[in-house]
């Protein structure tokens, strides 16, 4: 497939005109009189600079990568449609999806969501529990967990051979959370199936984990997180969080809000959590 660069320029221009700051998460000035997103505001969006974005508005400038549309695609609040059309006008063979393909793109309408939960802790994670977005107190309660690479993502993996994750959770939980995250990825890999990402997980924890060998044999399936969360922060202490999910069944996706009951001790110190900022787990 070729480049098409007059029709992705001219579908770039009319997706950031029809974007308004606040459709993603942006302030809006008293004196602003651009239509739309400014061209600096959505290569922000997309994680590439506002020359080389401009460029492709005007028709020249390099052919994207894959990865880089993916961006585009995201930055863009686009559809899964509109996605899959950015990737065929780059010249580029869109994802594969469809039954047993979960991919990365989170719908618009659940990134509408997060972008409104600025002063909430509040996260997007796929069904094996990699987070792909976080709100500022999101970052601020669990750390920036969007920066791992292969199987590291998954917070279920980390759980078994990073010592460190379960610093931040109440230590009497911990063996239900094991179990916890044991069963989730035999439910995944049962559903995804042989080669999928779930089962390669799977395979490398029974080689590195001696509990999670135990627990994978005892087949346990269908344990549910608790509603409620125990959190240990190093900054503001112990914390309990209701955690409420929004599922988008087309992506596999979850968004996972974290609230705590008004008055309450950890209200307080999520508050207190909110003023500390994501500096807290730096």
């Amino acid at each position: 497939m070729e480049i098409d660069r007059a029709a992705l320029a001219a579908f770039l221009r009319r997706r950031r005109e029809l974007l308004q700051p606040e459709d993603v998460g942006l302030p809006r000035g008293p004196r602003r009189r651009t239509v739309g997103l400014r061209r600096e505001e959505v290569a922000e969006l997309c994680h590439m600079s506002t020359d080389y974005y401009a460029r492709l508005e005007r028709e020249r400038g390099p052919q994207p990568s894959e990865s880089m549309i993916a961006s585009m695609a995201q930055g863009l609040h686009l559809s899964l449609d509109e996605r899959d059309h950015l990737f065929r006008l780059a010249g580029h063979t869109p994802p594969v999806r469809g039954t047993g393909a979960v991919g990365e793109h989170i719908s618009p309408g659940l990134l509408r969501v997060l972008d409104r939960l600025a002063d909430t802790p509040a996260e997007v994670v796929t069904e094996l529990g990699e987070t792909l977005r976080q709100t500022p107190l999101g970052v601020a309660l669990t750390g920036d967990t969007t920066g791992f690479a292969g199987p590291a993502r998954s917070i279920g993996y980390r759980w078994f051979t990073d010592p460190g994750t379960r610093a931040l959770y109440e230590p009497a939980d911990h063996a239900f959370l094991s179990r916890m995250f044991a069963s989730g990825l035999r439910e995944v890999a049962a559903l995804r199936g042989p080669g999928s990402r779930a089962s390669h997980y799977a395979e490398l924890l029974l080689a590195r984990s001696d509990e999670f060998r135990d627990l994978w044999d005892r087949h346990e399936v269908g344990i549910r997180p608790h509603h409620v969360k125990r959190f240990v922060h190093p900054e503001v202490g112990p914390l309990e969080l209701n955690c409420q999910t929004l599922l988008d069944p087309d992506q596999s996706h979850r968004l996972v809000v974290y609230t705590a009951v008004p008055g309450s001790e950890s209200h307080e110190r999520l508050r207190l959590l909110a003023v500390i900022g994501p500096r807290a787990l730096r």
